[in-house]
């Protein structure tokens, strides 16, 4: 089902999450350059600290992989302590990306250019 923005990230990307202690790394990879494209403008740092508030976030660090048409997203200190000392039942932040991948996207024009090929 579609929210009421007419897409979602899923729908012009991919991506994998895991952990690195008490942080998380978060990559989001587009399926097209187009799509890269819109990513760059369009997911930034503060939206994707804005999506995962609910987390705490204390700052999220956006690194760029053109080469792979990718964004890997540091989210600092979201997984209450990490692996071993969190009671979370998601605490190496594994489903984070798909977490991510539902968030609601106003339809691009060139949507159709973004899709999976």
């Amino acid at each position: 089902m579609k929210s009421m923005y007419g897409a979602h990230l899923s729908d012009i990307a991919h991506g994998r999450s895991g952990d690195k202690g008490n942080h998380a790394n978060v990559g989001i990879i587009a399926y097209t350059v187009a799509g890269f494209a819109w990513l760059r403008e369009n997911l930034t740092e503060q939206k994707v600290q804005a999506y995962f508030a609910s987390l705490g976030p204390s700052r999220v660090v956006r690194y760029e992989a053109g080469n792979l048409l990718a964004f890997n997203f540091m989210l600092y200190d979201v997984l209450a302590g990490g692996a071993s000392r969190s009671l979370r039942s998601d605490n190496q932040g594994k489903t984070l990306a798909l977490a991510l991948l539902q968030m609601p996207i106003a339809r691009p024009k060139d949507f159709q250019a973004m899709r999976r090929p």
